[in-house]
């Protein structure tokens, strides 16, 4: 008994040989990793563990109750002649890992072959394979969300298997006086052999699936990490500086000779060994890379596709990747290594995620740059906008005064040239003090209290103190020119207009700003959608009132945004806060007509 046992745990080498054979197969190890495998799939691995246990037939040992012999490689059993196999590993492992079906199927594959071998034991032992695999089968349910039974219990499977095998022999073969010697003889080795052997199979499998994890979990925080710390450099375009700096923080951080990154036509950053002869700003020249910019897909380039020759160097291979926007190549990231060798597939995929990250970064910068120019066009046509009707009053109300008050007209035509002055110049640039914006909403209503005359009046209390504070441009005139066009429209007399600049907190420099009028006021639907979009405009854009809060929270914060009060036939009036975020534009002008 003894003596079976030190053989068949010597026939193990085979197994663990046959089972790491398996676990490089990519079939096997999706099994592994997936539930949702095809029948195609399911049909592959179900002949590849149904072949294993062919095997464990072969490599069996053949025994003859009768004389204490054993013989090797089996390929006929004789009519009193038994084996003594390991045909249930591959069954039983079939099931644990595969389901019933699997473990079914390869119980059958192996039960049919070693019913072909003949012996009074050839049936006992085929229908054993298939209780086997089905057993197993249903344990696989059991464990199947923790994906592989732990090592003691495989060992108890294996071993049940291959006990209930020797239940069955007693059951089926015939004569009974031979298969009790038979069981006598080969029951506790195979027992105890093939729960070894199904642990060690497993085993291996376990170690298998951690190393991949651990691999994986590696590369995943590199790739985490290589995110974090280039988030933001190629965000701000695929510039030289941005590629310096992102060319620094890789070559540190994947392990290569040299990091650089191009655009379509040049180098715009070098870092690593090599630096020294592959300058900054010179033409791309390599066939390699000009292959990658042609068909935007990633190419391993040789040393003759390097092509470097500085002596010494030691460039002799790389991964080149596209960089894209758009969908379209608009540069290459080029890691260079000191041999083909180390090209592994790990380090590729590496660098397949890492342009596909920094390409991100590029379109979320192609975004930005496209709604800063939106932005930017949206603000200069408010602020270019001159209503026509406007335009045209201010004229004929010059032209009226020109014979009765030469002098009036005179000081109206100077304020209107101002405030078309102050239009055009707002465009050129995003930010104002309070003293530039007053000045302009005042020669704005002096043309309006000239045409309306003594049906409007106007009264300003402003805080000089406050005058040197910056705003973005034309955030006050929108809400003048908003309150006089809507608030008063109707409105034949007792027009008021009040502009307060008062600082409410000297401690934290907190300035409030209040456009307020006594017109005709807005009902509650109107407000609160004024508040949340654009509206349309009979005059205008309708972009006023939003945009100006919109434009007031980007640059001075959430707590910027316009407030708006309104009540129905009462007026209007409209207020933001602001701090001393800026310097004054001109120290020496504390003159303000108040």
């Amino acid at each position: 008994m003894w003596e079976l046992l030190v053989l068949m745990l010597e026939r193990l080498g085979i197994i663990v040989m046959v089972a790491f054979i398996m676990t490089r197969i990519s079939y096997f190890r999706e099994l592994l990793d997936r539930y949702d495998v095809t029948f195609a799939e399911r049909l592959k691995i179900t002949l590849i563990f149904g072949l294993f246990g062919i095997i464990g037939t072969y490599i069996g040992l053949e025994v003859n109750p009768n004389e204490p012999t054993y013989s090797v490689w089996t390929w006929k059993v004789g009519e009193d002649e038994a084996l003594a196999n390991s045909r249930v590993i591959g069954v039983v492992v079939a099931g644990l890992l595969g389901g019933w079906r699997v473990g079914t199927g390869a119980g059958i594959i192996a039960g049919i072959h070693r019913y072909s071998l003949g012996g009074y034991t050839a049936f006992a032992c085929g229908i054993s394979a298939v209780i086997a695999g089905m057993l197993a089968g249903l344990i696989h349910r059991l464990v199947k969300k923790n994906r592989i039974i732990t090592l003691p219990g495989t060992f108890i499977i294996g071993a049940l298997c291959e006990a209930i095998q020797m239940g069955v022999i007693l059951l089926v073969a015939d004569p009974f006086e031979r298969a009790l010697a038979l069981v006598q003889m080969i029951g506790f080795p195979m027992i105890l052999a093939n729960g070894i052997g199904a642990m060690i199979f497993i085993l291996i499998i376990r170690n298998v699936i951690r190393e991949e994890e651990r691999i994986g979990a590696a590369q995943s925080e590199k790739a985490l990490r290589i995110a974090d710390r280039t988030l933001g450099h190629l965000r701000k375009g695929l510039t030289p500086e941005s590629a310096k700096a992102t060319c620094a923080i890789l070559v540190k951080e994947v392990g290569a000779v040299a990091v650089s990154i191009t655009d379509r036509t040049r180098i715009l950053a070098f870092e690593g060994q090599g630096k020294d002869h592959h300058p900054v700003g010179s033409e791309v020249q390599t066939p390699a890379t000009k292959r990658v910019l042609e068909m935007g897909e990633l190419v391993d380039a040789t040393e003759k596709d390097i092509a470097c020759e500085e002596s010494g160097c030691q460039i002799r291979a790389g991964i080149i990747v596209p960089l894209k926007q758009e969908g379209a190549t608009v540069g290459t990231l080029k890691f260079y290594v000191r041999s083909e060798k180390e090209l592994t597939p790990i380090k590729r995929e590496l660098v397949k995620g890492v342009s596909r990250f920094l390409s991100n970064q590029l379109e979320l910068a192609r975004v930005d740059e496209l709604r800063e120019l939106a932005n930017q066009a949206e603000v200069r046509a408010l602020q270019a906008q001159v209503s026509p009707h406007f335009l045209f009053n201010a004229l004929n109300v010059i032209v009226s005064l020109i014979r009765i008050n030469p002098g009036y007209a005179r000081k109206l035509l100077l304020q209107l040239s101002y405030y078309l002055r102050q239009n055009l110049t707002s465009t050129k640039r995003g930010t104002s003090t309070l003293r530039e914006e007053i000045d302009h909403v005042k020669a704005y209503l002096s043309i309006q209290e000239a045409r309306f005359q003594d049906r409007l009046q106007v009264e300003y209390q402003i805080d000089e103190r406050a005058l040197s504070y910056n705003v973005p441009s034309m955030t006050l005139q929108p809400l003048v020119e908003n309150s006089i066009k809507h608030g008063f429209e109707g409105k034949k007399r007792n027009a008021a207009f009040y502009l307060y600049v008062h600082i409410e907190s000297i401690e934290n420099d907190k300035v409030r700003v209040t456009v307020k009028d006594n017109g005709v006021g807005m009902d509650p639907d109107r407000l609160e959608s004024l508040k949340k979009n654009p509206l349309d405009s009979k005059d205008g854009t309708g972009l006023g009132v939003f945009n100006v809060s919109k434009r007031l929270k980007l640059m001075l914060g959430e707590e910027s945004e316009l407030h708006i009060e309104s009540e129905k036939s009462k007026g209007t009036t409209v207020y933001f806060y602001m701090t001393n975020g800026g310097t004054d534009r001109d120290e020496n002008d504390k003159n303000v007509n108040c």
